[in-house]
Parts: structure tokens; sequence; C-alpha cells
């Protein structure tokens, strides 16, 4: 099949960039012929598989959901965006498509603007709703909403990854017709369990292959300097608790170091956003942050720790993070609401019945939290390889992709 893949965003660090990348490289390694656009400046930094990669020019204002730097372009909300703005986007975006017809399948990323850029190609098309655009953007604004209803009238096929935003979705613009429940994917190649030795050396190699970042200044950067802070940091025998993805307060970052504080362990916080300052000065001592790091390190980090936590307090439309520590044989402690519980939910099954409510938490991550760490180490490592089988059997990307296409 040949395939146009739209992504207005960039193709690092957060759910629905990881999203893009890992379909194109799928389809591309299945044999498909797969066109990628993005406004992501270094493609060349991510395996696509050999998938074409194409940034259209969008004139210098990118609609966001929540307000980072982007290289480039002037990053601004959605929902401040004029009409003649949005549908100047929306024309630019639609026209750099079209140049690439014709096609098997067009698929869009998120309901605004992916809807209205697949209905302006003119050409069938599927759209991901992956949820931060209806609730940071949508959610409330009765003109966004409506735009979304009426473009997404126009999809062959919605796909949402999980009940939570099947419901989200129709809760902010009305009923849609033509929804499929696919949840996202993790590569279980990539994230897997390793030797704790063999993990250190590759994740310091990996730091140490970092660009320069003087004073820390790209906030899209790893830290300057993690390399040697990696390997002081591991050479204890304290537990370790990570978090990795944005720091912005909807995340609830602040829960969890609140809950490690009084306990024997640390905290590492992996990520970018305007909230790390903040976090910095409430956190714990022998907390380390590290910036935003990529899966070359991730892979390798996510072994070293005892327990990922995931502790939105804002609804969230899957729990990648959760399911990628699972797939490396970590116990993932997940808030119980939306796509998370989802995530809990699978990963719980496949432990043994008096640990299963380990999985997840609401009000009591202290308590949750102290358990999981008072747990013989070889407990918590047969958790960790029960939440892997978990994530294999459900959400391979292989067979997400292979999904998707049967949409069509």
């Amino acid at each position: 099949m040949r395939i146009l893949l739209w992504h207005g965003y960039l193709l690092g660090g957060t759910g629905s960039n990881v999203y893009t990348r890992a379909l194109a490289r799928e389809w591309s390694r299945a044999g498909h012929d797969v066109v990628v656009f993005s406004q992501e400046p270094h493609t060349e930094a991510y395996d696509l598989g050999g998938a074409a990669v194409v940034r259209p020019e969008i004139g210098g204002l990118l609609p966001v959901f929540v307000l980072d730097r982007y290289e480039g372009v002037e990053a601004k909300l959605l929902q401040d965006f004029t009409r003649e703005e949005r549908e100047r986007y929306v024309a630019l975006n639609a026209a750099a498509v079209r140049e690439h017809l014709p096609a098997d399948l067009v698929f869009t990323n998120h309901v605004l603007l992916g809807a209205p850029v697949g209905a302006a190609v003119g050409a069938p098309f599927t759209v991901k709703a992956h949820g931060s655009e209806l609730e940071y953007s949508m959610r409330g604004n009765a003109d966004l909403s409506a735009w979304g209803r009426e473009a997404l009238a126009a999809a062959k096929a919605v796909v949402v990854g999980s009940e939570h935003i099947r419901a989200v979705l129709e809760e902010v613009v009305g009923h849609v017709d033509r929804v499929h429940e696919v949840p996202p994917g993790v590569d279980v190649e990539l994230f897997h369990p390793q030797p704790r030795g063999a993990a250190l050396d590759n994740l310091i190699r990996s730091a140490i292959d970092d660009p320069p970042n003087p004073d820390n200044a790209n906030e899209r950067l790893p830290d300057d300097g993690n390399a040697e802070r990696f390997e002081s940091f591991f050479a204890g025998d304290i537990p370790v608790v990570l978090y990795f993805g944005k720091l912005i307060r909807n995340k609830g970052v602040h829960l969890l170091l609140d809950a490690v504080r009084g306990l024997d362990a640390r905290a590492l916080i992996v990520g970018f956003g305007d909230y790390r300052e903040a976090l910095e000065e409430m956190a714990p001592f022998g907390t380390l942050f590290t910036g935003p790091l990529e899966h070359r390190h991730l892979v390798h980090l996510l072994p070293l720790v005892d327990v990922c936590v995931v502790p939105s307090i804002f609804p969230e439309a899957f729990g990648m993070v959760a399911a990628e520590a699972a797939a490396a044989g970590v116990a993932p402690l997940v808030a119980r609401h939306s796509g998370l519980a989802e995530v809990a939910a699978g990963v719980k099954a496949e432990y043994p019945p008096e640990l299963r409510d380990l999985a997840s938490f609401t009000d009591d991550l202290p308590a949750k939290l102290r358990r999981l760490l008072e747990l013989p180490a070889e407990t918590r490592l047969e958790l960790g390889l029960a939440a892997r089988r978990a994530v294999v059997e459900r959400w391979s990307w292989s067979s997400v992709a292979e999904r998707l296409l049967t949409l069509h």
C-alpha cells in the first residue's frame, strides 16, 4: 500500500510523536510505501524504517495544545488561532499532502487539526484521536468542538486508543460514527529486560554521545554531564523510583516527590517542561533530574530502576509510559483513571492475586509505593516480567500497525 502519514508536530518525546514514528517504521518494514509529514527538523535522528519524509511549509505559525518551543516556528495555542490562521494552516498542509497523491491510505493524527487536513486533501482518510487536543484545546470550546465534529464526519474511520478516549471524544464533539478502538503500541524488541551491569554501561555510553548543552540552555536536549551523574547515582543499592514524561503540573510529578519523601528510595525525574524549576525546589534530597531522554537512553535506564510511577492528575489517552516500563521488565504503578486504568487492568491480570492492587493507586500512592519497595527484589522482578507478558500479548507495535490497516 501507499500510505501518507500526516503529523503536524515532531517525532520525538511525547506520545503522538512516538506513535507516528513507530507506525512509519512498522508499515515501512512490512513493505508499504510510506510518506511522513511532520515539522521535525532532524528526521535523520529517528528510525522510520525507510519512510520518505516531508516538512510542509506552514507559514511559521504552529497550533499546539501545550506551549513548548519549536525550532524554526512559533508555537501558539490552537484555541488562540484566528479562523483565518487555522484555515491557512490546514490549506498549506493539505496542499503538501496532495502533492503525494494518489495513495491507498491517508492517515492523520489528532482530531484537530488532523481531521480538517484530511478532509481538505480530498482523499479517503483515517483520523487518530490522541486526547491532548480534546482535553487541552477543544473541551469547553464550542467553536473548535463543532469544527472537529464537522471534519470527522468526512473520515472513513476514527481511531481511539482506549475506551476512555472514545468517551471523551463523544463528550467533546458529540456522537461520531465509524469509531474503532486500537490501543497504541510498544516496541517490545527495543524495550526489554537487561542485566544491570550491561544496562548501566550502555546508558553511560548513550549519555556520552549526547550533544553539548551548555548550562542546559536547550530544554529539549539532555542535561550536560548526565554520564557522570548516572555513574554516581546508580553506584549504590538504594531503590530508584522513576518518572519520565512532560514536566507540567497535570502530570502529577509533585505527588511522586511527596510520596518518595520519607522512604528509603530516590527519585529519578526525566523530562522537560515549564514545571521543572518548581519540581526541583520541592524535590527531596538525592533526586536526580536529567532533562529529556530519548528511547536510546530509556531502553537502558529502565532496567536499572525498581518502580516506574505514572502519577497523572489529568486524563490520559493511554499509559504509554507505563507500557514501555513494563516491556522493560519494570513494575509500573499508575494513577487509576482514564486510559491509565486500562493499562493497569492489563498488567494486573498477569500479577498474582495477592499483588494485583499494586498496579495502580487512587489517593494512596505513598502506601502503594512503600509496599512495592518493601517487597523482596526477586518478587519485584517477577512482577516486572509479568507486566512484560501483558505488553507483549496486548500492545506490540507490529500487531497495532497491522490492526490499523485492517480498518482500511
